[in-house]
This record gives structure tokens, sequence and C-alpha cells, in this order.
């Protein structure tokens, strides 16, 4: 397959090809207006050519992708907790539990971070524009990592405190060799937090299914995004694809912007809320499988979804292609290579239509 240019290169791009990274941020959002992106995860093993589609496709903010189908550390909670400092991980019956020492487990998590950082800065050491990575958020790691004694994390609010700030040194770390690797990069980061209401709402299954984990306080909760995220000194975005997003949570957290699937949306009251207050939108508004037709949604397709719910929220259109990043619903791990490529070509396109409006 023929490479696609990199951003940023000396490779020559006219305003009707690109006309979202040529644009600089505005109203000081950390993307250009008529950005798309990705969630995170792409199918398949091979990281090389999972990046290439995302430099080619995604130009105005591409993103760092996740192979989950390369095996255990690189699955979201494998690839969260190898970021933790001094809270060595390991596997056990299949699940990531706290270890007594660092071991085989975390070391291929560490490989495989590694490897995919080393292949961006081949691919894209040139890139001059902002650029997404991801990592779990704590209250989603602390509902899936067991306790050396058993039981989730999630269970002892003192465990869950030093997860929190082990991963506040971790995401420290790791934006600040993105930045070092991507010099003329703008880093963006993701804290993926899909187990999040179900934390705040006590929805948690212990381990033998007959009870459910105490609920997070709300300002508990709130504080702990918070050292997270002014930890990383970095713009951060809150991706949460589950129903009942707590947006408020999310933006007095400190979140430049909430990303979330569009087709879970039932009230629009909150999210009107959020956007008069200043929070920034990645909405999913692309399937992650095909629709019953079997064809992908088209970039007309995606943009009028996002169109509509912009003005049944009733808010000026001019804003809309600055505060909105568009982007699939969720991850595209279990789609197909060609699924993956049409999405992201529809979501890219969406955006500028977006910002032509």
């Amino acid at each position: 397959m023929e490479q696609q240019p990199v951003p940023g290169t000396a490779h020559e791009q006219s305003r009707e090809q690109r006309p979202a990274e040529e644009q600089q941020t505005v109203g000081g959002w950390p993307w250009p207006a008529g950005a798309a992106t990705g969630i995170g995860s792409l199918p398949g093993t091979d990281v090389a050519e999972a990046q290439r589609i995302v430099l080619g496709e995604l130009p105005a903010l591409p993103h760092l992708p996740e192979l989950p189908a390369r095996g255990p550390g690189a699955d979201l909670v494998g690839r969260g907790a190898s970021l933790l400092v001094d809270l060595p991980v390991e596997l056990y019956a299949a699940r990531w539990r706290i270890a007594g020492r660092p071991g085989r487990d975390l070391r291929r998590a560490h490989d495989l971070m590694e490897r995919d950082l080393d292949q961006l800065t081949e691919q894209a050491e040139e890139y001059a524009g902002p650029i997404k990575v991801q990592a779990a958020g704590p209250f989603t790691l602390a509902a899936n990592l067991d306790l050396p004694i058993g039981g989730r994390m999630l269970r002892d609010a003192g465990a869950v405190r030093d997860l929190t700030e082990s991963l506040a040194e971790g995401l420290r770390t790791h934006v600040a060799d993105v930045r070092r690797r991507l010099p003329r990069a703008r880093v963006l980061l993701q804290l993926d937090e899909p187990s999040l209401p179900a934390v705040l709402a006590g929805q948690i299954p212990t381990e033998s299914g007959f009870s459910v984990y105490r609920a997070v306080e709300p300002g508990t909760a709130r504080a702990m995004l918070a050292t997270v995220i002014e930890a990383v000194d970095t713009p951060v975005v809150v991706h949460c694809c589950a129903p009942d997003v707590p947006l408020e949570l999310i933006r007095t957290a400190g979140a430049v912007g909430v990303a979330f699937d569009l087709d879970r949306v039932k009230q629009l009251d909150p999210l009107g809320e959020a956007i008069d207050a200043g929070l920034g939108l990645l909405v999913g508004a692309a399937p992650t499988s095909p629709p019953s037709s079997g064809r992908p949604p088209t970039s007309a397709q995606v943009a009028d979804r996002v169109r509509q719910l912009w003005h049944r929220l009733g808010f000026p259109i001019r804003q809309l292609a600055e505060q909105v990043v568009v982007t699939p619903a969720c991850g595209l791990a279990g789609a197909s290579p060609e699924y993956v490529r049409a999405v992201l070509t529809a979501c890219r396109d969406a955006g500028r239509r977006l910002y032509e409006d």
C-alpha cells in the first residue's frame, strides 16, 4: 500500500485538500477548527501500518493507535497499568493485579509501548500540530485492577488514592516522553474512563457478583481526576462511552473536553450546559461497526448527525467547528481494516464539512 504523506512534512497541501490542519487553534481549543480524530483502538497487530493510516486519514488531529489484538499489555487496562510508578502489575487468572515486583507481564507491556513510540517517532518526527495519546483513567483502573489479596482496588479508598498519585506521575513522564520525541507537536491526553459512571453510581460488582462496591463520592472523584489532570501539564479530554457521562464533574476537574458516543446521549440539558461553560466535545458520530445496510456512513451523514445535535442545543453554527471534534463512537478494534479506513475518512471529511458551513 502506498504510504500516505505525514502532516508537517514538505509535502504540498492545498487548502481544498486539508483545510483543518492549516487553521490555527481558535478560542483556546487544543485542536484546529474542523478537526476529526480517532478514539484509540484499531484492529490488527501491525503498529507501523496503523500509524500510517491514522497520520494519513486524520491529519488535523492524529492519535497514537492502540492494537489490543497484540495480546496482554496492549489491552486498555494492561497498557494503562504499565504507566503506574512504583505499582508493578502482573497477570493472574487472566486479570491484571498489583504485584510485589516487576515481572515479564509488565516488561511485555513496556516493550509494546516503547515499540509504539519508536514507530511514532520515525513516522511523525517532523509533525507540527496537535497529537492525541490515550490512557486508562484512575477510576477505570481502580475498577479493573485487583489487589494482591483479592478484590478490586476500588474496595480500598487508600489504594485508590495511591493509584491516582502513581498514575499522575506515570502520565506526566509519558507526556514528557512524547514531547521529547515529537518536539514540534502539541500533546493532547485522553483519559479513558468507561467505568466512571458505574463507579459513581455504586454499580461495580464484587468478584462474587452478589454485591457491589461502595459508590465514590463525586467530590472525591473530581479531586482525583484533577490530581491527574494537573500533573500532566497538557490539555486533557476524558473519554466515556457509557450512558450518563458526568459532564459537570469532568469539566470542573479541569478537562478541556469530553469524548462520548452520540447514540448514548439521552438528556440534552446537561450537554448544553457543558457547552455553554466552555467544555469541548469529541462527538462519537460514526458507528464502530457497519449498519444494517452493510455500508459505512458517508461524511455527509456523519456531519448531519453532529449538525442536528448542535441545532437542537441552539448554539451558533459558527461555534460548532471550533468546539467540536468528530470521532467514531468508540474504539475500532473489532472492525475490519476496510471499515476502519472508510470511517476515519468519513469523520475527517465530516469535520471539513462542518468547518465550511
